[in-house]
């Protein structure tokens, strides 16, 4: 067996286990080192049950004091039975687990760990783990792993497998040659990897992942640094005209609303750089609301106005499509042709939407993914817009780009980072900020509440329901899972539907789901047929209800600042007062401090500063913030400082690096930036 081997060679996986591994993207045993624990639990001492807290996970030494019964609600089969300590009685409940009828006997005792949850008024601790009083104490004296699972896989299991394979971790061929390493105080990718997985302590993690940081780091910017050099070279076949430009301040006139000064100065520096003799590659980054998307019509129009073919792709069917209907009202009085592209037209429309891009029919293209697929042609594509650039990466922006001879290229984000960061990040790109918000908004109203909030918080969105409103709840995670106490949308959902009694129409979303069917949930909530949306970070992009007035947030305290200011920003997009409701599940002085910075400010880059500030280059815990690619563990916030060393490389050892790089690839077929 070797680092490529399938996980089939691994002792103990078998064609059935192997199917459940394959759902996490697990192959090999190299896909199983390098899918790294998404967090660490250290295990206490155990709490008296009179003792434990609503929401914190505690470790209770108990003994099981009635049977074990069961019951079926809906597609879950519900356990439980009573564990009793000198201080008092607690229940468990186990979900799905028919099994523990067999393992746990009145009068046997162990420690349970798990999250204590309030439901309907009463204490439960759902799906604990168990121990032996022997076992537990070795527990206590390390760092646990805890993996992203499937139903089917134990934390426990995914946890030996990984020790079962881990002495591979040594045939990783390392980019970084040992002087470098050395100069910038990195251990070797190998060490980094088996400590990620085994850590004996604190620091040991904190160090193996800035290693794994900096490689992400590394790679990214040196491809960056490729395209940058490429595009300096490319010269445009695609200027506008002196004649476009008066057009379209004329158009810009003839709003119903007035540009911001922000606005007006972008679509000037797009201007400048389209008509140059160069292709342009410029970044539009503005806040949330900032009005980002009447700079791409801008852009689009003066690309058609010059004679060329524009196409703007974005994250969501559901917002092409209402891009598109924007864009029908806005253009097709002034004779520009639109058309819509995506996954969801049947094979026919599809070859009529190609027809008419290859013949020059359709002036602006507006799609998803579907305009990146080998299919379309265009007859004259002059420029590419990729609205939430983060969610397609470089390589797809490029494939994009090569559908036509050497198109402009526009990237619209509403992810503010610091500049500082910015300009390592986007070294490939120009950049322009919309630092101004459109007059005329109400200014969305925030809260940081604890747990006991939640009731109150459930009869505010009753009441905004009444009043035809609709409202977001977002959970981390989007299952109940072994080891993880955070809240799930699927549970989450079941649990509302019961408090409101379906009296309120409550559906769920994550991204695990089909496109079909996130699509058609997305739809009915547009359409006012889902009165509560409760999701994952998947709306983080993408969404645009006029109608949501209620964005509630669980858990708040596992999300980055920036993020949580991006999911604020699906609400306060119509006329309606909006409110923004943070739980936050710590009780942490320092946890409550930080959710008060967005309590306090609805200015995304000054957010995003302090985020930067707040977390610092040592914050490793919790779910990672979606940044703008997708890392496994590297993030421009908490690792700011291995960012930085990463461009120093890149700036002083480019050649050795790509030369090592190259040599990798071409060895290795499925390289990733680890």
């Amino acid at each position: 067996m070797n680092i490529n081997s399938s996980i089939l060679e691994v002792k103990g996986i078998g064609e059935k286990t192997a199917k459940l591994y394959q759902k996490l993207n697990i192959n090999t045993v190299k896909d199983l080192i390098m899918n790294i624990p998404r967090d660490y639990l250290s295990y206490d001492e155990p709490t008296r049950i009179a003792d434990i807290k609503e929401g914190v996970r505690v470790a209770i030494y108990a003994k099981v004091s009635s049977r074990v019964t069961s019951v079926k609600r809906g597609r879950y089969n519900i356990s439980s039975f009573n564990v009793t300590d000198s201080s008092g009685y607690l229940q468990l409940t186990f979900f799905n687990s028919p099994y523990i009828k067999n393992v746990y006997k009145i009068g046997d005792s162990y420690i349970f760990v798990g999250t204590v949850k309030n439901k309907f008024g009463k204490k439960v601790l759902e799906m604990p783990e168990h121990y032996t009083e022997q076992q537990y104490r070795i527990m206590t004296k390390s760092m646990q792993p805890v993996y992203n699972l499937t139903s089917g896989l134990s934390n426990k299991s995914f946890q030996k497998t990984v020790r079962d394979v881990i002495c591979f971790a040594g045939q990783i061929t390392d980019i970084l040659p040992e002087e470098l390493r050395v100069k910038y105080s990195l251990m070797t990718m190998s060490e980094a990897l088996m400590n990620v997985h085994f850590p004996r302590n604190i620091e040991i993690l904190k160090d193996s992942l800035r290693r794994i940081a900096f490689n992400e780091f590394l790679v990214f910017l040196l491809e960056v640094n490729r395209l940058r050099a490429e595009n300096v070279a490319d010269k445009s076949s695609y200027k506008i005209t002196e004649e476009a430009k008066v057009r379209l301040e004329s158009f810009l006139v003839s709003l119903p609303y007035s540009l911001t000064g922000a606005q007006k100065k972008a679509i000037d520096d797009i201007l400048n750089d389209m008509s140059s003799e160069y292709v342009m590659n410029r970044l539009v980054q503005g806040d949330v609301g900032s009005g980002k998307t009447v700079v791409a019509a801008a852009a689009l129009y003066a690309t058609v106005l010059s004679g060329y073919q524009g196409a703007l792709m974005v994250p969501t069917e559901v917002l092409a499509v209402q891009h598109y209907e924007d864009f029908q009202k806005m253009f097709t009085k002034l004779g520009v042709k639109v058309g819509l592209l995506t996954g969801s037209l049947s094979i026919k429309e599809k070859r009529a939407v190609y027809e008419k891009l290859k013949n020059g029919d359709i002036d602006i293209i507006i799609g998803t993914q579907a305009l990146i697929q080998e299919k379309p042609e265009y007859k004259n594509l002059g420029l590419v817009c990729t609205d939430e650039q983060h969610r397609f990466g470089v390589k797809q922006r490029e494939k994009l780009s090569l559908k036509g001879d050497h198109p402009h290229t526009l990237i619209m984000s509403a992810t503010p980072i610091p500049r500082t960061l910015a300009i390592i990040i986007y070294a490939d790109l120009d950049i322009s900020v919309i630092d101004e918000l459109p007059g005329g908004r109400k200014k969305i109203m925030n809260c940081v509440v604890g747990t006991s909030y939640r009731e109150v918080a459930y009869n505010f969105i009753r009441k905004e329901v009444e009043k035809r409103h609709q409202a977001y709840i977002i959970c981390p995670m989007v299952e109940s899972s072994e080891g993880c106490d955070a809240e799930n949308v699927i549970d989450y959902s079941d649990d509302l539907k019961n408090i409101f009694r379906n009296t309120i129409k409550v559906e769920y979303l994550h991204g695990k789901m089909s496109e079909n069917e996130k699509n058609d949930i997305l739809h009915r909530f547009m359409t006012g047929e889902i009165d509560v949306l409760v999701s994952t970070t998947v709306i983080e992009v993408g969404i645009n209800n006029p109608n949501a007035t209620v964005m509630m947030v669980e858990n708040a305290e596992r999300f980055g600042l920036a993020q949580l200011h991006q999911l604020r920003g699906r609400v306060g997009r119509g006329d309606a007062q909006s409110y923004c409701i943070f739980i936050n599940t710590k009780e942490s002085e320092d946890s409550v401090n930080r959710l008060k910075i967005l309590e306090n400010s609805n200015d995304g880059f000054y957010i995003a500063n302090e985020d930067l500030k707040q977390r610092g280059p040592g914050d490793f815990f919790g779910i990672r913030q979606s940044g703008d690619v997708n890392f496994r563990v590297a993030d421009i916030y908490n690792h700011s400082d291995m960012l930085k060393k990463a461009q120093d490389a890149v700036i002083n050892y480019s050649d050795i690096l790509n030369e090592r790089l190259n040599a990798i690839r071409n060895k290795d077929a499925t390289f990733t930036t680890l």
